[in-house]
């Protein structure tokens, strides 16, 4: 009950139902009461006994103040019986209209009951005028009348309730529409507040990314210019030692016997072995100094945060700045084998980007194929250790670069939720599930690029990212 109130008026349904049934049930009323003093007539007129004859006129005098009563009431209207409303225009011209004058023959037959009754005992008859027309009343045309105003009410009845009932549904239909209109906005408020988790999430690992990016850019700045003065040297150093040593030997061929302390030290210091060994130590100086300053250039071009402006980038940099900084966890492990670093570049021109963005995309898809090669090496059967990276020209205006690893491959379930936020298949503490989503942002919300994965387990992942050459 409680529930249906949600909908429908209850109350106003069940006041309009008593309200109906008062009207028709007071209407029948006079109908019955009508014949019942017919019949009380015909009794008083046709019984020998006065005091049957004195209860009989007592019984009419009782029906018709009945019968005024209640065709007042219906009339006038009554509280006290639940009319809220006056008669009906269609009802009142019953009431006082023809063909029925019903408010004139109920006056009229009312009086001649009165009149009857005033008759006395001795000159009761059957003959008798006003009972001659009280039999002919009940049975005639009073009672044709009487039944077609009951029929009206009804009719009236049926309809309010009809209209009633159509309102209610009206309401109803209201209510559900108001209901589904609240779920879509609640279901809308619930969407939104989730792409904002999203963006919020994004916004922050951007801005880590982007700190990040700032300190490699200041140690970058802090550790190239010592390098630079020690790598610039070190050529220099080489040709000074060249001449040192020929010196040298010059001297050992002019003087081949020294004094007694220059024997000693030769011998304290093995300048033999010194001689020997002092250039392989400046070639690995050399090397050494190259490979620091590859170090930082590679840092130099992955801390690029020119987030607000587009520059062309060269993607073949990108990739090897990225496999660079990576070396560590490339190189073999205490539980597994170097990782192979496949490169199949075609030439490729300048592509218009973000180069910080780009860098960062780089620098996931190739992690994930490191982390997935760390899996694999658990695998006896695993046979090779390989990352494959190729470059080259995809229709007009387009790049493309392919990723692939000889991992466990992914089935059709990761497949399906990879991109999605927060979803990730390692270990807790070793992935946020954030990495693909901001990947796959980045290359087709960012760059208008397309992004693609080719997976089957056991047989390892590629990744295919397309790229257009111009942005504007």
């Amino acid at each position: 009950m409680a529930a249906l109130s949600n909908y429908f008026n209850l109350e106003e349904i069940t006041t309009a139902r008593k309200v109906n049934a008062a009207v028709i049930n007071i209407s029948g009323r006079q109908r019955m009461l009508s014949q019942r003093s017919a019949f009380f007539c015909m009794r008083l007129v046709g019984s020998q006994n006065v005091a049957e004859r004195a209860k009989l006129r007592d019984n009419l005098l009782e029906a018709i103040e009945l019968m005024e009563k209640s065709h007042r009431d219906l009339i006038n209207t009554d509280s006290s019986i639940n009319l809220l409303s006056p008669p009906s225009p269609t009802v009142k011209a019953m009431y006082f209209e023809a063909p029925l004058y019903l408010d004139k023959q109920v006056r009229e037959y009312i009086d001649r009951i009165k009149a009857l009754v005033e008759v006395p005992d001795a000159e009761l008859s059957l003959e008798n005028p006003h009972l001659l027309y009280i039999v002919a009343a009940a049975g005639g045309e009073l009672l044709a009348a009487f039944d077609a105003v009951v029929s009206q009410y009804q009719q009236e009845s049926e309809i309010e309730q009809f209209e009633i009932d159509l309102k209610q549904v009206e309401l109803y239909q209201e209510s559900c529409a108001a209901t589904a209109k609240a779920e879509a906005q609640a279901a809308q408020i619930d969407r939104a507040l989730r792409e904002l988790k999203q963006t919020q999430t994004q916004l922050l690992h951007s801005e880590k990314m982007s700190s990040l990016g700032a300190l490699m850019a200041s140690i970058v700045h802090e550790i190239n210019n010592p390098v630079s003065f020690i790598y610039g040297n070190l050529s220099h150093a080489e040709i000074y030692t060249k001449d040192l040593l020929h010196l040298l030997h010059l001297y050992q061929e002019h003087c081949p016997n020294p004094c007694a302390e220059i024997k000693a030290q030769i011998e304290e210091m093995d300048l033999e072995f010194l001689v020997e060994d002092f250039p392989k130590v400046m070639s690995s100086m050399q090397m050494g100094s190259e490979r620091i300053r590859e170090i930082v250039k590679s840092m130099g071009s992955f801390s690029r945060t020119d987030n607000s402006n587009m520059t062309m980038c060269d993607l073949h940099d990108s990739i090897d700045s990225t496999i660079l900084i990576l070396r560590n966890r490339i190189n073999a492990k205490r539980d597994r084998r170097e990782i192979e670093i496949v490169r199949n570049y075609e030439k490729l021109p300048g592509v218009e980007c973000y180069a910080g963005q780009l860098n960062q995309v780089f620098m996931n898809l190739i992690s994930n194929a490191i982390d997935a090669l760390d899996e694999a090496a658990k695998s006896q059967a695993q046979a090779a250790l390989k990352i494959s990276i190729s470059t080259e020209v995809a229709g007009f205006e387009r790049v493309r670069v392919r990723i692939a690893d000889t991992g466990a491959g992914m089935t059709a379930e990761v497949k399906k939720r990879m991109f999605e936020q927060f979803f990730t298949t390692k270990a807790i503490g070793k992935g946020t599930g954030l990495g693909l989503s901001i990947v796959y942002k980045i290359l087709v919300e960012n760059h208008r690029g397309t992004l693609r994965c080719e997976s089957e387990p056991s047989q390892g992942t590629e990744f295919i990212i397309e790229l257009p050459v111009q942005q504007t």
